[in-house]
């Protein structure tokens, strides 16, 4: 004998039908979600999302009985993920100064994976069925984001009402931005947003408005 020992490869472990099942589903979701962030709603075609995923359709229907079904699953995939941003965004608050935290959340909706949920958000305003099926979790969504920012330490120095007001202002004017962005990006104003938003959230005066007097107006203006 040689004394050479041969190694003897494990056998390859097969998959389960449950772990196959998840793992099709799993490629159709992250497909859908790529085409979405890549070509819009409007050009996402069963064809592209099948080619991308390398599932056939009988698959793709096994999983997902219509189109819409696999778009509102990625579309909650990617509210996931942005949820996850928004944490780290909104948990910032407290350790880091209002105006970074501003800028984390700032980038979570620059995300490319998050121009698909924009677009989205566009096509169901005219797409009543569309519109129906991501209303309820994009509200569930909502109420994710307002029960995590109300736990945070810097909650405590709100009124609960104007908290939530704050929040959303922040968390919508973003958006908004990111939106506009696409056709009219204003970078040289988005430093001086970022202070008006972080003057918000401090409960300050927001630079450059007019100083507020005691009875809740402003200043006359001076006569010309």
């Amino acid at each position: 004998m040689s004394g050479v020992v041969t190694a003897v490869a494990a056998p390859t472990r097969r998959r389960t039908q449950a772990e196959r099942r998840s793992a099709t589903r799993t490629r159709l979701v992250e497909a859908m979600v790529r085409s979405l962030a890549e070509h819009g709603y409007a050009a996402t075609t069963a064809k592209v999302v099948l080619a991308e995923a390398g599932v056939s359709a009988g698959g793709m229907y096994r999983h997902f009985p219509s189109m819409l079904d696999l778009v509102v699953a990625a579309a909650e995939q990617i509210r996931t993920e942005q949820f996850a941003e928004f944490r780290a965004g909104l948990a910032a608050l407290g350790e880091l100064g209002e105006e970074e935290c501003i800028e984390l959340l700032r980038a979570a909706c620059r995300r490319p994976v998050n121009g698909a949920w924009y677009d989205l958000m566009l096509a169901a305003r005219t797409d009543a069925e569309l519109r129906s099926r991501l209303r309820g979790f994009t509200e569930s969504y909502h109420d994710e984001i307002l029960a995590f920012a109300r736990a945070l330490p810097v909650a405590d120095a709100w009124d609960p009402d104007a908290f939530a007001t704050a929040v959303f202002t922040l968390v919508h004017t973003l958006d908004g931005e990111a939106i506009t962005a696409v056709l009219h990006p204003q970078p040289e104003l988005e430093a001086a947003r970022t202070a008006m938003l972080a003057a918000m959230l401090r409960g300050e005066t927001v630079p450059g408005a007019p100083e507020v007097s005691a009875r809740g107006s402003s200043p006359a203006a001076p006569p010309r």
